[in-house]
């Protein structure tokens, strides 16, 4: 199995900048690779991917160089499982607010005992069986993939001691929009009880040991690194309106 990119930027302290794609389109992950990122994340939850455009994009990216990141459609255990049989090298899970959502999650990425991820012959993880034993890829594919879980309800942050203590994640993410909503305040995460909700879980995250990741705009990046983020991406329509608006502004 191929080497998780992300993954080793994370484990040697660097950020890793994403682009989160919404819709079906290769070309555009072809286009972030080109254009530096580190990684892109498919986005199921909010976004049109079928698993058949998981599948293409996530061949975009190897071809291109990226890590493929896919945010599966909810936290289940199925739904974790069917993109990462598409050939993603990990999951941004949802909605994680407790340590058992956690560990569910885990189990869901990795192959093991219990009743986590099913192991199939001729996937395209494993080259679609015409790769190495089957033994030697479960072991490679536990290597390498990444779980990063979403921290984005009151009830994540309440239980964030618990969700840190879970063995096998390699991300803690903290969403905003999601918890502001929780908290009462929707699109506002500036709103001071999230702000202080966000800040004092991603100190906790960072005391631990572990690796915090966060949405960012342009504006907001360098402070994000500043203050340990290493897991970060912007959102596509982010970025074409920042090309868009000096572009039409110019011809006014």
């Amino acid at each position: 199995m191929r080497p998780n990119h992300l993954k080793g930027k994370l484990k040697a302290g660097q950020p890793a900048l994403g682009c989160s794609v919404m819709f079906p389109s290769p070309q555009i992950v072809e286009m972030l690779g080109h254009a530096g990122f580190d990684w892109v994340l498919l986005d199921c939850e909010h976004g049109s991917l079928s698993l058949a455009d998981v599948e293409v994009m996530a061949m975009a990216a190897d071809a291109v160089g990226i890590t493929p990141i896919a945010r599966p459609r909810s936290n289940s255990a199925a739904d974790i499982q069917s993109v990462m049989d598409r050939g993603v090298m990990g999951v941004q899970v949802p909605h994680i607010n407790s340590g058992a959502d956690a560990a569910r999650a885990v189990s869901a990425v990795k192959f093991g005992p219990g009743a986590g991820r099913g192991l199939a012959a001729g996937t395209r993880p494993d080259a679609w069986g015409l790769g190495v034993p089957m033994a030697d890829f479960t072991t490679a594919a536990n290597e390498q993939s990444l779980v990063c879980v979403q921290l984005e309800h009151e009830a994540a942050i309440d239980n964030a001691d618990e969700i840190l203590k879970v063995e096998g994640i390699d991300v803690f993410f903290i969403g905003p929009s999601d918890l502001s909503q929780s908290m009462g305040h929707p699109g506002n995460p500036g709103a001071p009880v999230v702000a202080k909700a966000i800040s004092d879980t991603l100190a906790k995250i960072i005391a631990a040991g572990m690796t915090a990741g966060m949405p960012a705009r342009t504006e907001t990046v360098a402070a994000l690194v500043d203050q340990g983020v290493r897991y970060i991406y912007t959102h596509l329509p982010r970025l074409l309106g920042a090309g868009a608006a000096p572009f039409l502004k110019a011809s006014r």
